[in-house]
């Protein structure tokens, strides 16, 4: 696949399967208009974050306690991982590619040390007792990996060499993050609750008269009261707030990206934006069989962005 710089590829929609476009992370979809070179450094990053998250959230699955000497081993383990690359001296095949990644596309290693912190916060808290704790947290989890994705974005070529961008990536990409991860969580809300991980704040739990049993039981049986509605409601209203800010950064900071970047942030919005608005908490269902867009729901979608944001268009 060729690409050329500045003008967005825009025929990748033809490449996917849409069938498959539920297992397919947003972020990815919209990083495939991008340059072959840049895509592929997105997906070793990604890729290379992913294994430190999953490695948490799989032995957390079910509420199982974790010993002392578990998490020491976990925490030592994605430390040494961290030190090694922060020293750039790599300790398997994998993570000479990653080094290789940062270095080639000027990626400083903050994002994988705010990773590494927030995942440690998950091996030492069962969930999050304030709203404050999860915003921290939020840092590393959701901020982290979308500031990977503004910094390609706004990564500039001067010749064959790359210079990083010259804007500020962490507060250009954390509004448009939360947005996503607060959709995220209502939309995972059965799944994530199932496997016992709790992302809804103790504070506003008890806020709403609940406990994390009633929200359990309501992932099993699928109902929902008033109460859960209500609190719901509450984390709408912060996914909404995000997207407002959001959508007023992109809009603000048009001009500093080529076409195709500028075109994988709309991308990404508009998706994040295709579940948020399927979310009635008045009277819908808000599990993710129900706010989550068909594979042609989602390909319209996609392809109406394309049209609207192409250079072509305008």
């Amino acid at each position: 696949m060729s690409h050329v710089p500045d003008r967005p590829h825009l025929d990748f929609a033809g490449d996917l399967d849409f069938e498959q476009i539920l297992t397919n992370p947003i972020l990815d979809i919209g990083a495939r208009v991008w340059e072959e070179d840049r895509y592929v450094a997105f997906r070793i990053c990604y890729r290379s974050m992913r294994r430190i998250d999953d490695l948490v959230d799989d032995r957390k699955e079910g509420g199982k306690a974790l010993s002392t000497d578990e998490v020491t081993h976990y925490a030592a383990t994605m430390y040494q991982w961290l030190d090694a690359l922060e020293r750039g001296e790599a300790i398997d095949d994998f993570q000479e590619e990653l080094l290789a990644t940062i270095r080639h596309f000027c990626l400083p290693t903050w994002h994988w040390r705010r990773l590494c912190e927030a995942m440690v916060y998950d091996l030492t808290h069962d969930g999050f007792p304030t709203l404050l704790a999860f915003r921290r947290y939020a840092e590393g989890a959701a901020i982290a990996p979308a500031s990977i994705f503004m910094h390609l974005c706004g990564l500039r070529r001067d010749g064959r060499q790359n210079l990083p961008p010259e804007f500020d990536v962490h507060r250009a990409a954390s509004d448009l993050a939360l947005f996503s991860y607060f959709t995220h969580i209502i939309r995972d809300f059965e799944k994530d609750l199932r496997r016992r991980l709790f992302y809804f704040a103790d504070d506003l739990i008890a806020r709403h008269e609940l406990t994390r049993d009633d929200l359990y039981a309501s992932a099993v049986s699928g109902e929902l009261s008033e109460n859960i509605r209500g609190l719901i409601a509450r984390y709408r209203r912060f996914a909404d707030f995000y997207r407002r800010r959001a959508r007023k950064t992109l809009d603000s900071m048009r001009d500093i990206f080529a076409p195709q970047y500028r075109l994988s942030l709309e991308i990404i919005y508009a998706l994040y934006l295709q579940v948020f608005e399927r979310i009635d908490v008045t009277s819908g269902d808000v599990r993710a069989a129900s706010l989550q867009p068909s594979p042609e729901e989602v390909r319209a979608r996609l392809l109406k962005t394309i049209d609207t944001h192409s250079p072509a268009s305008r």
